[in-house]
């Protein structure tokens, strides 16, 4: 099993919503910071596995949640590359207050693209090895996420600031598109405990995408079942359990 790598962070009045709670895209932003930062000690940074004609890519994550972080608190934010196989590397975050207590968890997959193509490229133990990672043959298949059955949805054009160095959309800036939707009076009166998304295709500067959601009405709190699509072809899909707040 890899080494962890952790970093100590002071939560910002910016990184929050009006809750005074770290937004859910800001946080994915911060975790695949810190695997970043990991890689790049270990000299598997972005140049490194770039001369391969590969990049990273994230194709799911489950987050699970005691509660967000707040604004001003102070977090450390942990990652440690679990296990890997031909084609898939597994890594988890946690984020924890500064006595230890655990916040959030998230379990997620990694895959590498290769640049040309747009393909799946297979693990090499080159960029792997300094990672420490276990090797295994099995491929984990994460929980299924439940189909929309009647959805509302919203368009969004996809702006120059929604893609990164790898020329698509920023995987963090999905989870605004999934959530958006369900409005301020829900998002002030429930928070979410967990979370599963899945990346299935590309997006890329200039498409129109649709974001489809339906909220489902549970014993404790609520589900929501989201979709983002384009031209009916979907490239993600998200289920969300909320508790009240």
């Amino acid at each position: 099993m890899g080494a962890k790598y952790t970093i100590p962070h002071e939560v910002t009045y910016y990184e929050c919503d009006v809750n005074h709670t770290m937004k859910l895209s800001t946080m994915i932003a911060i975790v695949i910071k810190v695997s970043e930062e990991q890689s790049d000690l270990l000299n598997r940074g972005n140049d490194y596995i770039h001369q391969f004609g590969v990049t990273w890519i994230i194709t799911h994550y489950e987050v699970f949640i005691s509660r967000l972080p707040r604004v001003n608190e102070k977090i450390q934010v942990t990652t440690q590359a679990m296990q890997y196989n031909k084609y898939f590397c597994y890594r988890d975050f946690w984020i924890t207050t500064e006595s230890g207590e655990e916040l959030v968890h998230i379990e997620s997959i990694f895959s590498l693209m290769n640049y040309t193509t747009r393909k799946i490229s297979s693990v090499t133990e080159d960029i792997i090895a300094p990672f420490e990672s276990e090797k295994i043959t099995k491929i984990k298949r994460p929980q299924k996420v439940e189909p929309l059955e009647n959805p509302r949805s919203n368009a969004y054009n996809v702006r120059f600031y929604d893609i990164d160095s790898n020329h698509h959309v920023n995987n963090s800036v999905y989870f605004d598109w999934l959530i958006d939707g369900l409005g301020y009076d829900f998002l002030t009166t429930y928070e979410p405990k967990y979370i599963n998304v899945r990346f299935d295709k590309e997006v890329e500067y200039g498409n129109q995408i649709e974001s489809l959601y339906e909220v489902v009405d549970q014993e404790n709190g609520k589900q929501t079942r989201h979709a983002i699509k384009i031209a009916d072809k979907k490239y993600c899909e998200a289920q969300i359990e909320w508790q009240e707040k």
